[in-house]
């Protein structure tokens, strides 16, 4: 898999596994919640071990860019809330940063 592919399973990981913790302990749903969203955050951890970067903090910033666009993604098709400009732009510029980041340019 490609390092965009694992960073988009680190993402779905995450965000599901903390909207599990919010399910339980915002909206007053059940304790069940919880063991869905330790494996959710248990796949999200692993996926972002299958990233190909050679530092693991340079993997984790990039994947920081991801986050944020995957959650205003997860806040629009799971929510029901539509992003304003700034949801989109912010994702935008976020990305961008992402993919500097990991794909950047180094110096020998």
């Amino acid at each position: 898999m490609t390092t965009l592919g694992w960073y988009l399973v680190a993402a779905v990981g995450e965000i599901a596994g903390c909207f599990a913790f919010w399910n339980w302990a915002r909206l007053d749903r059940s304790p069940w919640w919880i063991a869905p969203g330790l494996l959710c955050l248990a796949l999200f951890a692993l996926a972002l071990t299958r990233v190909d970067a050679a530092f693991a903090g340079r993997a984790f910033a990039a994947y920081g860019g991801v986050y944020i666009a995957a959650s205003v993604a997860w806040m629009w098709t799971v929510e029901g809330q539509q992003p304003d400009r700034w949801d989109t732009l912010g994702s935008a510029i976020a990305l961008g940063g992402a993919a500097l980041v990991i794909w950047g340019p180094r110096g020998g």
